[in-house]
C-alpha cells in the first residue's frame, strides 16, 4: 500500500490537491481512500457531504472518511475511566458522563494517526491520501510516536516493573487493583498503539507531498518545512506549485502577475533539484465537484498525481537515513552524517546529553539514542555540508577497547 501524505502552508490549496491526487489515483485503477479532519473544505471540493467517521463513496474506486476527533477522545477517555474505575473509586474521583466531555488540544493528531494506523492494517486499500494540517503541525503530528515513546520510556520503564509478581498479592490486601499495575497496562497499550503508527509512517511505500503557491516566500518557507520533515526522516517525494496562471498574456496585470509566478517557479526548482517540482495551472474558479477536480487532473501531466505502484524504497523495509561513515582508518573518527536538506546554520542545534543527540532544526527537534558504537565516543565537531549534518566522534581512550 502507498501512502501519501499531503501538506503545506495553510492556504496553499493542499485540501484540493490531496483531492485531485485521490481522484486520478482512483481514476487509475487503484483502490483510493482519502482521509480528512477537515469538516468543510473538503466536502466543498469534492462536492459530496462525508459522514464522521464512516466510509463515503465518492466515485469508482474512491472512498472519502472524514475523522472526527472528538468522538474518538470520548471513546478513549471512557474506556481508561472503566478500566481505572476501582483506582479512581480509591481515590474518591467522580466519574465523567459521555455529554460533557469535550475533547482536549492535541486529541485530532492522536486521532488521525489512530486511523491511520487502521486503514493500513485493513488491506483494504491500495492507496491511502491523507489531507494533513499545515507542514509545520504535520512535522509535529509525524514527529509524535517517537516522542510519545520515548516519554514512555522515561517514565514507566520496563525494566522496574520487577516488583509485578508482587501486586497481585498487594490488590487482594487493598481489594482494589494497584494503581501502578494500570499505569503500566496503559504503557503496554500505548506503546504498542504507538509503535504500530510509527511502522506506518516509517514504512518504505509512505512519503510527503508538499503544496505551494508560487509566491514570493515560496521557497523559503518550503526550504524549512523540508528541513523539519527530513528532521523526522520524512520523505519528500514531490511539490506541487498550485494555480498558476497562463504565460504569455496581453493584459499587463496578468502578465506581471504570471512573470512573478514564473520567477518564484525557477527559485522553487532551484531549491528542490532531487525533488520533481510538478506545475498545476488555475482553473479560473475553485475547483467544486468531481468533473473540477477531473478538469484540473487534465491540465497537468500524469506525473503529477502518480502514487500507485512501485514504492519509492525497497519493500523490505525503510532505511534509516543517519548513517554512521567508519573513518577510523584515514582520519580516527567516526562521522553520524544526518541529511538535513533545506538547513541553515543559523537555525542548527547540536547537544549531546548523555547517550543521546539533541538535534534542532529552526523549530523542529529530535532527540536519538546513540548507536552503541558512538556511546563509547566524545563529539568532536560538526558542519553543514551540502545538505546533511556531518557528527565528528573521536572514540574516548577510556572506553574504546584496545586490540592487541
Amino acid at each position: 500500500m502507498r501512502t501519501l501524505l499531503v501538506t503545506g502552508p495553510g492556504g496553499s490549496g493542499r485540501s484540493t490537491l490531496a483531492a485531485a491526487t485521490a481522484l486520478a489515483a482512483a481514476r487509475r485503477g487503484a483502490r483510493t481512500l482519502l482521509l480528512t479532519t477537515e469538516s468543510s473544505a473538503p466536502q466543498t471540493v469534492l462536492g459530496a457531504r462525508i459522514a464522521a467517521d464512516a466510509p463515503t463513496g465518492i466515485a469508482p474506486g474512491l472512498t472519502a472518511r472524514r475523522i472526527d476527533p472528538g468522538d474518538r477522545f470520548r471513546q478513549e477517555f471512557l474506556s481508561f475511566q472503566d478500566r481505572a474505575g476501582a483506582a479512581l473509586d480509591l481515590l474518591g474521583a467522580a466519574p465523567l458522563d459521555e455529554d460533557e466531555l469535550t475533547e482536549l488540544p492535541g486529541s485530532e493528531a492522536f486521532a488521525l494517526l489512530h486511523a491511520l494506523r487502521t486503514e493500513a492494517a485493513s488491506d483494504a486499500w491500495d492507496a491511502v491520501v491523507v489531507d494533513m494540517p499545515p507542514a509545520d503541525e504535520t512535522i509535529r503530528l509525524l514527529a509524535l510516536p517517537a516522542q510519545v515513546r520515548r516519554y514512555l520510556r522515561r517514565l514507566l520503564p520496563a525494566e522496574r516493573q520487577a516488583a509485578r509478581a508482587l501486586r497481585p498479592v498487594l490488590a487482594q490486601l487493598a481489594g482494589v487493583p494497584m494503581p501502578a499495575q494500570k499505569l503500566y497496562e496503559a504503557a503496554e497499550r500505548w506503546e504498542a498503539e504507538l509503535a504500530a503508527v510509527q511502522r506506518v509512517i516509517d514504512a518504505p511505500g509512505t512519503t510527503v507531498r508538499l503544496v505551494t503557491d508560487a509566491g514570493p516566500v515560496a521557497a523559503g518557507t518550503l526550504r524549512a518545512v523540508r528541513a523539519g520533515l527530513a528532521l523526522h526522516g520524512r520523505r519528500t517525494d514531490a511539490v506541487l506549485v498550485n494555480r498558476l496562471l497562463p504565460t504569455g498574456s496581453a493584459d499587463p496585470f496578468l502578465a506581471g502577475l504570471s512573470g512573478s509566478q514564473q520567477d518564484a517557479l525557477k527559485v522553487l526548482r532551484e531549491e528542490f533539484p532531487d525533488v520533481p517540482v510538478h506545475e498545476v495551472g488555475h482553473l479560473g474558479r475553485d475547483p467544486q465537484g468531481i468533473d473540477a477536480l477531473d478538469a484540473l487532473a487534465d491540465g497537468c501531466g500524469d506525473e503529477t498525481w502518480q502514487i500507485a505502484g512501485a514504492a519509492p524504497q525497497d519493500a523490505g523495509g525503510a532505511a534509516d537515513p543517519w548513517v554512521v561513515d567508519d573513518r577510523l582508518a584515514t582520519e580516527g573518527l567516526l562521522v553520524w552524517r544526518v541529511p538535513l536538506p533545506g538547513a541553515a546554520r543559523e537555525g542548527l542545534g547540536l547537544v549531546r546529553r548523555g547517550d543521546e543527540i539533541v538535534v534542532t532544526v529552526g523549530r523542529h527537534r529530535r532527540i536519538r539514542t546513540l548507536p552503541s558504537a558512538l556511546r563509547r565516543c566524545t563529539v568532536s565537531g560538526a558542519g553543514l555540508r551540502e545538505g546533511a549534518l556531518e557528527i565528528r566522534f573521536t572514540p574516548d581512550p577510556a572506553l574504546w577497547p584496545v586490540s592487541d
